[in-house]
């Protein structure tokens, strides 16, 4: 469990880094993103991933890798949304968009954690692929509960599938990180 915490450790701080690095050309101007246009644009990435590990190139020059960590900070920007609501203008400093990145990625951190303990790292015996799959399926999973207000019967809401989405992106970038699989990328 030691190496998957410095692991995660460490594919987190390059997300943050890119985040971070973002908030200086843009500001937080991701405030004024509804949650179901951040659900779109996880969307589109995690599209992308697929459509890249099926034909196995790609014409932008942007592989998975980098697809994965837009998916780990859309994520944090949609559980940032979830709990802030959406704003007419870009209405909080780099600064505290990076205190709550760093609260809600320390929270799915904590919830992967947990789950990992339970599930005795299962996620290091999957394909990369099967990230992806796990991906698109939380997104639909997303729009369905979307498209009924946000209301669900007696599944998780929006929040815990976005941080599923995080988390698997994560398992993703450190498999590609530290090659416990060969990838189109590789």
């Amino acid at each position: 469990m030691e190496d998957t915490k410095a692991q995660f450790e460490k594919v987190i701080a390059q997300c943050r880094e890119l985040f971070e690095n973002k908030l200086k050309d843009y500001n937080p101007s991701w405030r004024i993103m509804r949650p179901e246009s951040v659900t779109d644009q996880l969307l589109i990435k995690a599209n992308r991933i697929r459509s890249l590990e099926i034909k196995g190139a790609g014409m932008i020059d942007e592989g998975i890798k980098s697809e994965f960590m837009a998916i780990v900070n859309y994520g944090v920007i949609g559980l940032i949304q979830l709990e802030s609501g959406f704003a007419g203008t870009p209405d909080i400093t780099p600064e505290k968009a990076l205190s709550l990145y760093d609260k809600h990625m320390t929270a799915t951190k904590e919830l992967m954690y947990a789950k990992n303990h339970d599930y005795d790292e299962a996620w290091r015996r999957m394909k990369v692929s099967s990230y992806t799959d796990l991906i698109l399926m939380k997104l639909y999973r997303v729009k369905q509960i979307e498209s009924r207000g946000g209301k669900t019967i007696v599944s998780e809401g929006v929040d815990a599938n976005y941080m599923d989405m995080i988390n698997y992106a994560l398992f993703g970038l450190i498999k590609l990180e530290f090659g416990e699989e060969q990838t189109n990328e590789s």
